[in-house]
């Protein structure tokens, strides 16, 4: 997700700063949307010099110190409110008090994440659709103490890179994982129960549905660590039975079989190629 939202900025002429605290995955990072937009000319999407102007203007750090100087930073690391918390009240720390904070949850509240964020009036939930670099769509959602300039600077960022922001209530899943989390576990309970294989279920949802992809395939995209976490996160404040983790993703988070990411999931991949390269 971090290499998506960077694509989409970039590409809109901003400059941009990846932040990880993994060399390697900075690494990785890099190949992959160096590869992105290798593609994008091969497919004569993009001219060979605007790419290269696009990947001079992303910087890859691991020091938290080096974002301090972002006008906007887009907050997209994994489904726990402590960890949030943390980082946001570390980058509140180092950061302009006028700069703002778009978090990229999926499930989690955007009152509760502003409250530990140390500037709630500057907090705004900015839900990407994946794969970021290829889906326009992001769920704009504003908390209790979010202030209408900061209101309106969020969107307009959106708008300004290129997204089309949709306005969601500050509620579990919003618009798209209110639907998408008990799917998807539902899916996993098929493949689970025998009832039919996952390529056979991802034919049947594309040609029946007219969906670009197969369930069992964006699993595997959003990573089956992802779907526990989020599954989790939507069970323990909606009780609702569908959300809740089917016996068979806790087992395949326990094997390290998360998709995409790790190679295999309900289908094998080579680890270091990004979805749309």
């Amino acid at each position: 997700m971090g290499c998506g939202i960077a694509i989409t900025t970039a590409r809109a002429g901003m400059a941009t700063i990846l932040y990880d605290v993994s060399e390697a995955a900075l690494e990785r990072a890099r190949r992959q949307i160096g590869e992105f937009f290798s593609a994008s000319v091969a497919k004569g999407k993009l001219e060979a010099g605007a790419a290269e102007q696009i990947l001079a203007g992303i910087s890859y750090v691991s020091r938290l110190e080096d974002v301090a100087r972002a006008e906007v930073v887009i907050e997209a690391i994994y489904e726990d409110i402590s960890a949030k918390h943390a980082l946001l009240s570390a980058l509140n720390d180092i950061c302009d008090e006028n700069t703002l904070f778009l978090t990229n949850t999926s499930t989690l509240s955007i009152a509760e994440l502003a409250a530990g964020s140390g500037r709630p009036d500057r907090v705004v939930g900015a839900h990407y659709c994946l794969p970021a670099q290829l889906m326009r769509l992001v769920e704009m959602s504003r908390a209790i103490q979010t202030s209408d300039e900061s209101w309106a600077r969020a969107w307009a960022f959106q708008e300004q890179s290129g997204q089309q922001p949709v306005e969601t209530k500050d509620r579990p899943g919003f618009v798209l994982n209110h639907f998408c989390i008990p799917y998807h576990n539902d899916v996993i309970r098929m493949v689970e129960a025998g009832v039919a294989e996952p390529a056979h279920i991802d034919r049947a949802m594309k040609a029946a549905m007219g969906f670009a992809m197969g369930p069992c395939e964006l699993i595997d995209l959003i990573g089956w660590d992802t779907q526990l976490r989020a599954s989790e996160a939507l069970f323990s404040v909606t009780n609702n039975p569908r959300a809740f983790p089917p016996p068979l993703l806790r087992r395949m988070v326990a094997a390290g079989m998360l998709g995409r990411k790790s190679g295999h999931g309900f289908f094998e991949y080579s680890r270091d190629a990004m979805f749309g390269s």
